[in-house]
This record gives C-alpha cells, structure tokens and sequence, in this order.
C-alpha cells in the first residue's frame, strides 16, 4: 500500500518536472547575466546580438558560439568577478561532472524505485565471492552478508514483526550490526540505530520516542540493557533479543545466535519496498534540544552514498577503512553505502584505536579511510614510526579537519587528497571540498550557484534569527560575512528533500519559509559558515544550544535536566568551552547554588 502510494508519489513529481526546469533554467540565467541589474541586461542585449552573429552569420556551432559570445559578455563588464570566474571554473566543471554522475544513479534508482536492499542484491550477483567488510581478524563476502541478512529477515517475519514497525538496534560496530539492519529493511521493519555509549534515562529516551517494540543488543552491552529495563517496564509488549552469550537472568531476551541460523537463507518474497521508505532512524541533537530521531529513507542513504562515491572519485577497486560508530551518519551511512550500493570493500574496526590506525589501513589494504577531526589530532599525537606512511591510502574524507593542523597531517602521513565535507545527518544543505583547498569545508559556485541551491543568509547576532529585507525575504551573505547555512528544499526531488525527524514539531523548526521567494521553503542548518571571494565555505560556528565534544553533539538541555534531578532540582546553566588543544567545545555547568547546600 505504502509502496504505491510512494510511486503516485514520484509520478506527481515527475509531472511537475517540466515547471522546475523552466524555473531552473530562469534561475541559470540569472545567475549569468544578472537579469535582475538593469546594466546586466543592457549587456546581455549586446550578447544576444553577439551570439546571433557568430551562430547565423559566421556559421559557428551554437555551443562555440554561446561561449565566445559570453567570453565577450564578461571583457565587456557583464560581471563584476570575471577574476573569480578564471579561478573557479575548472573546479566548478569538475564539480558539475560529478555532481552529474551523482544524480544520474539517483534517476536510475528513482526509475527502478529501488530499494538499499536490491542494490545490495545486485552486487551479491555480480561478484559473490568479493569480501564486503572485514572485521578484525574475519572477512565476510558480499554472499555471507546477503544470506545473513536474508536469515535476520525470514527470522523476525516468522515473530510477527511487520512492515512499519519500529526496533532498537544496540551493539557495538560489527559487521552483523550492518546485516540486521539491512535485513530488517528487507520486511520493512525500521531499526534505530542507537548510541552504544547511552544509559539509563539517555538510553530510555532513544528507545521510547520512536515506539520501538523490540531492543535488539549486543552482549557487550547486557548491563546497559539490564540498567535500562525498569524504566522500559510501561513499554507494553516490549519484547528482548541477544546476539552473542548471554545469561538470560539478567535481561529475559531470546537469543539471536540460535533464532537466526534457525531461518533460511532465501530472500524474503512478501514485501516490495519503495525507494521511499524509511530505512532506519540516526539520532541526532543538531543544534536544539533533545536528541531526535532523524528519519534516513532508502533514497537518502542513496544520494549521501552517491555523493560520496562520485565527488571524491572513489573507485570499484577501492578499499575503504572506518573506526567510526556504525550508528553514526559517518560510518553507518557514508563509509558503508559505498560497500552497499557500490561495491567497495571496507575494513570496520568496533573502537577508535589513534595507535592502531595505520596498522589496520594496512592490515586491510586501505586505499580510502575516514576521520573526524578529533580522529586526526589523535593520531597526530601519536609518536613517529615507519607505518606513518607504509599505508597504501591516497584519499581520507570526513569533516572536522582544522586548518590549523590540516597541512601538517598531510604532510606527515602522505595523504596525497582530503575530502573534506560539511552536512548534517537530517539536513540537505551539504558541501564538500573536491580539491583540497586548506580549511574550507566545500564550496559554493559563485558563477551559477543555482546548479545546487545552498546558500548562507544573514542573522542576527544576538537572536539568531535570519534578517529579512522590505519584501520579506532573507538576504544572502556576501563574501567574507559570516551566515547560517541553509538548503533549498525541493519535495519532488531526493537530493534537496527534507524529511526531518518523528518529531513533527522538530521538522517544523528546522524549515524556513519565504526564504528567496514567496512560497520556498529551506532547510535550517544551524551553522554558521563564511564564503570568500571564490565561494570556499569555512566553518565558523554552531548556534543554538548544544555542542561538540570528541565526535558527539552534547544537549546542554539533556545535560541541565540529569543536574536538576541530582542536585534536587537545583537551577543550573551548561555551555561548551574551548580547551587549547582539543577539537570542539568541553562541558561547562554554572550551578545556582548560594547557600553551597548541594556541592
């Protein structure tokens, strides 16, 4: 039912294609001539005679002839940056190029209305035998996945789990930590994916606002489970299941090590999902409040993979290694689709290990790894020795590497490309640096900007919120201001929609209307970034109340409230402050405690 409700869906966007593009097309032309200067259009008169002459005069072919024209367009003073242009161009063919391949798999996924799954499958066909993912001293191929998850999907049908059903997944990184889910996903049982470090009220709160009815956990984590079950006991008919040994007088769960291999290996035949469905969920604070439960479609999973994949040139021979979480968008989403949807082999690792990381990108021949930037301080700390640069990496892409220690890094462990990128787990306003530009964080065309509409818009300083014109619209930073971050939302398609959290009231937060035009609507990122002169964007700062420490994004408000119940409801103030030397901001509490009656 849901399925073709998703195709009706797709068939209305595809209808309204023909109005975007026109709207496209205006937008394109606006940003080459400027039609919206007076001067600017007396000049692309001057064009259109120019390219008249050439193309019907001298015969030349129209694309020659659109060129050169334009070539003339600019000596003539048609645009205030022709400099900027020199400069930017050839990044910015490159960039279209890829940005093409990009949405090019995502038609053909649309077209299919495929789901992670079938790709998955596809791969299975093509090369069964290749190894998948690595883990440890243990390779499994794209077969052992594919069967394993085809036992976890035939396994909890015959439990009576169905599609839309919501689960918890907690264990650490493993490779059967990826084959759960991607079997779930095969009878539309949606996981969340939750933070392997939470516990009691933290992990109760994950497992409670999506309507999970089961916790799937890792023995590694039974004491978590056990702590957390007294304050799960109102979750009615909330059932347990264990993968690993496990002693079933701590927690009543079922075990998965006998329940799984018990199911056949057989894909499943009774669900057709839709490219549209959600996949699982990632939890994230953004820049508000509680964590939220962000929702990752099958068509999202899609286009961050393919992002991934096409702007940083990564090829089928590649092999990618990740010591970042898998319930992380980082690892679970941007290091394993390309495993899921492209093919590549990827060496996991269950914790970060700053000594040891050299040692598994050679151990697993990585040719690809990922970091964050705490990662990369990390291991810059660590003392010299030979396997600094006997590893075989010639790419490492991630976000967080500061200017500060970025050549140094390159430096020292040979990294011939950085790709460093910006986005967010829910959000659509995404950038990344394609030619390793120090310290930028992505880039914004400054020659036709409307090729991929994100864009930085002024607020105030003291409110944060956007600043409007006469017309009620937001203004658009120029070089060199600071401005939050913010993405064009386009419903009809993957790569700009916005699908927000299961909090409705949170999605609504995060959406600004009457953005540029009356009636748009973009994503709110919550960042502020800087553009320069050539539309390199550098990060400045989160707003709103969380912060950043060691990979993670920290509620203050998660952080007052456990305070106040320690301190017997004492008022308390938390902030984030920077400490020389480390990334992001450490936890700071100010107590409102005169009389010293708690401290």
């Amino acid at each position: 039912m849901t399925s073709s409700k998703c195709n009706g869906a797709y068939a209305r966007a595809d209808g309204q294609d023909v109005v975007a593009w026109k709207q496209f097309l205006l937008n394109c032309l606006n940003d080459l001539f400027g039609l919206n200067n007076p001067v600017c259009v007396f000049r692309g008169v001057l064009f259109f005679l120019i390219f008249c002459f050439l193309a019907f005069y001298e015969g030349l072919p129209l694309l020659i002839s659109f060129v050169l024209a334009y070539v003339a367009f600019l000596i003539i003073g048609g645009k205030e940056h022709t400099a900027v242009m020199a400069r930017t161009l050839p990044r910015d063919i490159r960039a279209l190029y890829r940005l093409s391949k990009m949405k090019m798999f995502i038609r053909k996924c649309r077209k299919r209305n495929a789901t992670v799954g079938e790709i998955f499958q596809s791969l299975v066909k093509k090369h069964p035998n290749k190894t998948c993912i690595m883990h440890e001293d243990k390779k499994w191929t794209f077969q052992d996945i594919e069967d394993y998850s085809n036992q976890v999907a035939n396994c909890f049908h015959k439990l009576g789990f169905q599609y839309g059903d919501d689960v918890a997944l907690f264990m650490d990184s493993k490779v059967e930590f990826v084959a759960i889910w991607l079997g779930l996903s095969k009878i539309g049982v949606v996981p969340a994916l939750i933070n392997s470090n939470l516990r009691q009220q933290s992990l109760a709160f994950s497992i409670t606002v999506v309507n999970c009815k089961a916790v799937i956990f890792g023995s590694e984590l039974i004491q978590a489970v056990s702590d957390v079950s007294p304050l799960l006991k109102d979750v009615d008919g909330l059932q347990y299941f264990c993968l690993g040994e496990f002693d079933s007088a701590t927690v009543p769960a079922k075990s998965l090590d006998t329940l799984i291999p018990e199911s056949p290996t057989t894909p499943p035949k009774h669900h057709k999902g839709s490219m549209n469905d959600r996949l699982f969920y990632v939890y994230t604070s953004g820049t508000t409040g509680m964590p939220k439960a962000a929702i990752i479609r099958h068509s999202r999973f899609m286009w961050l993979g393919a992002g991934i994949h096409h702007m940083n040139t990564i090829q089928d021979d590649d092999v990618l290694y990740t010591a970042l979480p898998l319930y992380h968008t980082a690892g679970g989403i941007l290091s394993l689709s390309q495993t899921l949807l492209f093919g590549n082999t990827c060496g996991i690792r269950s914790k970060f290990s700053a000594s040891k990381f050299w040692d598994d990108c050679i151990k697993y021949e990585a040719t690809v790894a990922q970091y964050i930037g705490e990662l990369c301080r990390y291991i810059l700390a660590q003392p010299e020795k030979p396997q600094d640069r006997q590893h075989q990496v010639r790419l490492m892409f991630g976000n967080g590497l500061r200017p500060q220690i970025w050549q140094q890094f390159v430096d020292r462990f040979n990294i011939p490309n950085i790709g460093e990128l910006y986005g967010s787990t829910e959000g659509n306003a995404n950038v990344i640096n394609i030619d390793n530009k120090v310290g930028a964080v992505g880039f914004m065309s400054r020659i036709i900007p409307t090729i991929y509409p994100v864009s930085l818009i002024k607020v105030d300083a003291n409110t944060g919120e956007p600043i409007r014109d006469n017309k009620g619209l937001c203004i658009r930073c120029e070089p060199g201001e600071p401005g939050e971050f913010v993405g064009k939302i386009i419903t009809s398609d993957p790569i700009r929609q916005f699908d927000g959290y299961v909090n409705q009231s949170a999605t609504k937060k995060k959406i600004i209307r009457d953005c540029f035009t009356k009636g748009d609507m973009a994503f709110l990122s919550g960042d502020l970034l800087m553009m320069d002169e050539d539309g390199y964007l550098f990060f400045v700062d989160r707003t709103g109340d969380t912060f950043r420490w060691r990979g993670e994004n920290v509620s203050t408000m998660e952080v007052e409230g456990m305070i106040s119940n320690i301190l017997h409801h004492t008022d308390s103030v938390v902030y984030g402050v920077e400490v020389p030397g480390n990334e992001g901001r450490a936890g700071m509490a100010a107590i409102s405690d005169p009389e010293h009656k708690n401290m």
